[in-house]
């Protein structure tokens, strides 16, 4: 199993009276997990609260229960994963229905898990995950918003439209019977950083900032620094963050063969499989 020292923060923010954001810190299981709500009065804080519970639900029980193929290129905890956001966002979207307190609710989720030698990003919604390797940071999570969408559609559309318009989610969960997940599969390696977190975090803090707070500390101080940092620059939302820092992978026997493929497929720019 992996290594993984982990920390989480949460934190109202400047704006807000209260906080629609919820996370999930599972090292046991070595599930992460954040969820920024929104909806009507409570109901954000309703809809996030119960993607954290779906995930909590399925690792008490043994996170045995099976899951159908999603996608084939992806591990089976991979599949797992994205299945566990579609399960929640049947929860959220019932409750939506069954409540009327609760209509039109929804939530982003950004998750990653590990295997052996990998983690698996999935996500919803906006919320970005990055990793950070040797001082380089990327976005591994998917963003799901108008602007993306239209540019893959039509990119000089995109100049024509409101910013406020772009900025809207165009895939949440809950706010629809179906939802489609989005995930990706890497290597991991020693001395890795993975950051998740709450756009109330990323609109106020760059990615190349971020990732400069967490190679500097631990996770548990990178949190509170980074929340800290977007509450002094307004905290003009709720603001979570989970920090992860890979401490050591065990690539013994078949698992060291697959690290030698992986980066030589790297070097060549070619896929693995």
């Amino acid at each position: 199993m992996i290594k993984i020292e982990s920390a989480g923060l949460t934190d109202v923010g400047q704006k807000r009276e209260g906080n629609e954001d919820a996370y999930l810190i599972d090292d046991d299981h070595q599930y992460y997990l954040v969820a920024d709500g929104m909806g009507g009065h409570l109901a954000g804080e309703v809809a996030s609260n119960i993607v954290v519970n779906t995930f909590e639900n399925f690792l008490r029980n043994g996170a045995t229960e099976p899951f159908p193929e999603i996608d084939n290129t992806l591990c089976a905890e991979g599949n797992r994963l994205m299945g566990l956001m579609i399960k929640a966002n049947d929860m959220v979207y019932r409750r939506s229905r069954e409540d009327e307190n609760c209509r039109g609710m929804g939530s982003t989720a950004s998750a990653v898990c590990f295997t052996g030698t990998t983690l698996v990003a999935a996500n919803v919604g906006d919320s970005p995950t990055y990793l950070i390797r040797d001082k380089e940071v990327e976005l591994i999570s998917f963003t799901h918003n108008v602007e993306n969408e239209q540019a893959a559609i039509d990119p000089e559309r995109v100049k024509q439209l409101d910013p406020k318009v772009l900025k809207m989610l165009s895939r949440a969960i809950g706010v629809a019977a179906d939802v489609s997940p989005e995930a990706c599969e890497t290597p991991c390696f020693a001395g890795d950083r993975v950051v998740i977190c709450s756009d109330g975090l990323s609109n106020l803090v760059g990615p190349e900032e971020i990732a400069e707070k967490v190679v500097q500390n631990r996770p548990e101080a990178a949190c509170r620094i980074l929340v800290d940092l977007a509450n002094e620059r307004g905290g003009t939302d709720n603001i979570t963050v989970i920090v992860l820092e890979i401490k050591e992978v065990n690539r013994a026997g078949g698992a060291g063969i697959k690290h030698f493929f992986v980066k030589l497929m790297e070097v060549l720019n070619r896929p693995i499989f």
